[in-house]
C-alpha cells in the first residue's frame, strides 16, 4: 500500500475523469438531438428546454443535502453509488416513449447525479494541496469538458439508429464502470489532508449552513457561482440549435460545432486555468482568484462578437475563445473555496453553490426556449449572458480583496 501513496492521488483524479465524463455526457447529449426527439415525441421549444431546466432545478436543490453527504460519510461511496443509479436512470430513458415519461426521467437524473460533483472535487482536494490543488481539480473537470464535447455523439447517434439509442449504451457503461470503482476507489486517509474534512467529519447540516453563511467571502462566492451559471447554461443548452437555425447545417454538425469544438476548448481551458492558478498561487495566494477573473474579461467580448457575427467561422472561433477563458473559473472554484471555508464543509459549500447555480441556470434555459416561442432570437440571449460575465469579473474582484487564508 505504501508503494501507491505516490502516484494514488493522481489515479484517484484519473478514475473520476471517467466518471465525470459521464456524467456530463449523460445528461448533455439530449440537447443535441433536439430535432429526433420532436419527431418522436412532439413537444414545445418551452417543454423541451424544461427537459434540462427541470434536471437542473432538482440536481441543485438536493445539491446542498448531497455535498453534505459527502462530508459526514465516505465519499467515495457516495461517489459510486451515484454513478451507478444515474446510469441506470439513462438506460431507463431510452424506454421513455412521452413527454411526461421522458421529464420524469430527467428529474430522476437530476437526484442521482447531484451526489456526485461536490464528492468527487471534495475527494480530490483531500488528496491534493498547495501546488497541485487547482490542476488537480483542472484535470477533473477536463473529464467533464471531455463527456460534453462528446455529446455530439448523442445527435449522431439519434440520426443513424434512434433517439433512445445513445441513452441505452451509455447507461449500460456507466453501470459497469460503477463495478470497477468498487475496488479501485477509496477515501484519503487522515494523514492525506492533516485538518481537513477527512479528518473531522461536520457535525451536522445545520452546522455546515451556519457556518458557511457567515462569512462575506463565501456570499460573494454564492453570487459569482450563481451568475456564471446563468450565462453558462444559456450558452450551453442553446448553442446547438443556433448553429443549426442561424447558420443552416445539419444537426449532426451543428453538435460538433456546439460540443465538439466547444468543449475541447473548455478542456484545455481547465487544464491552462489550473496550471495557471497553481503558478500564481507560489508568489500570490489570490492567484486561484485573478486567473478566472481575467479569464471572464476575455470571454465577454467573445461571445457578444459571436452572437452578432454572419460567419460560421468566426462565430465557431469566438464561442471557443470564450470557453477556453470562462473555464478557468471551473479549474479554481473548489480550490477558491478552500481559501474562504472551514475544511470540514467543502463539499456542503460546494453543493450550495451547485444548488443556486443549476436553479438559476435552469430558470435561463427555460427563459431562452419560451423566447424562442414568442420569437426572439438566441443571438440576443447570448449578449445578455456576456453582460453577466462582466458582472462576475466584478464580483471576483470584490473577493480578491476580502482576506483569506489557505485551507
Amino acid at each position: 500500500m505504501k508503494k501507491m501513496t505516490g502516484y494514488y492521488p493522481w489515479m484517484v483524479v484519473a478514475l473520476l475523469c471517467v466518471v465525470g465524463c459521464l456524467n456530463y455526457l449523460d445528461r448533455m447529449m439530449i440537447t443535441t438531438m433536439r430535432s429526433s426527439i420532436l419527431e418522436a415525441i412532439p413537444m414545445t421549444d418551452a417543454q423541451f428546454g424544461l427537459l434540462t431546466s427541470v434536471f437542473l432545478w432538482i440536481y441543485g436543490l438536493l445539491s446542498p443535502l448531497a455535498g453534505f453527504l459527502a462530508d459526514r460519510f465516505s465519499r467515495s461511496k457516495v461517489i459510486i453509488v451515484s454513478l451507478f443509479v444515474w446510469s441506470a436512470v439513462t438506460w431507463l430513458t431510452s424506454h421513455a416513449t412521452t413527454f411526461e415519461e421522458l421529464l420524469l426521467t430527467r428529474a430522476l437524473m437530476g437526484i442521482s447525479e447531484a451526489c456526485y460533483i461536490p464528492a468527487a472535487l471534495a475527494l480530490i482536494v483531500d488528496y491534493h494541496k498547495g501546488n497541485t490543488r487547482s490542476l488537480a481539480t483542472g484535470i477533473h473537470m477536463g473529464g467533464i469538458m471531455l463527456g460534453q464535447s462528446l455529446g455530439f455523439i448523442g445527435g449522431w447517434m439519434a440520426e443513424e439508429h434512434s433517439w433512445n439509442f445513445a441513452f441505452s449504451i451509455f447507461g449500460i457503461i456507466g453501470i459497469c464502470y460503477s463495478v470497477v470503482l468498487l475496488f479501485t476507489l477509496r477515501d484519503a486517509k487522515p494523514a492525506a489532508e492533516g485538518h481537513g474534512a477527512a479528518a473531522q467529519p461536520a457535525a451536522s447540516f445545520s452546522a455546515a449552513m451556519a457556518n458557511l453563511f457567515r462569512s462575506r467571502a463565501y456570499f460573494m462566492a454564492l453570487l459569482f457561482w450563481s451568475l456564471l451559471g446563468v450565462a453558462g447554461w444559456m450558452v450551453v443548452a442553446w448553442l446547438p440549435t443556433y448553429y443549426k437555425e442561424h447558420f443552416s447545417i445539419s444537426q449532426s454538425m451543428a453538435g460538433v460545432y456546439a460540443t465538439g469544438y466547444f468543449h475541447t476548448a473548455s478542456l484545455a481551458g481547465v487544464l491552462l486555468g489550473g496550471f495557471l492558478a497553481d503558478y500564481w498561487s507560489r508568489t500570490n495566494p489570490r492567484g486561484r482568484i485573478l486567473v478566472p477573473m481575467l479569464g471572464l474579461l476575455i470571454a465577454a467580448p467573445a461571445i457578444f462578437m459571436a452572437s452578432g457575427t454572419g460567419s460560421l467561422y468566426v462565430a465557431v472561433v469566438c464561442f471557443m475563445i470564450y470557453a477556453l477563458t470562462r473555464s478557468f473559473s471551473d479549474a479554481n472554484m473548489m480550490p477558491i473555496l478552500c481559501l474562504i471555508t472551514d475544511a470540514r464543509y467543502r463539499a456542503t459549500g460546494y453543493g450550495v453553490l451547485n444548488m443556486f447555480s443549476a436553479i438559476v441556470g435552469g430558470i435561463g434555459i427555460y427563459a431562452g426556449g419560451a423566447l424562442r416561442d414568442v420569437q426572439i432570437n438566441l443571438g440576443s440571449v447570448f449578449r445578455v449572458a456576456a453582460l453577466i460575465l462582466l458582472v462576475c469579473a466584478v464580483v471576483l474582484f470584490i473577493i480578491r480583496n476580502i482576506k483569506t487564508t489557505e485551507k
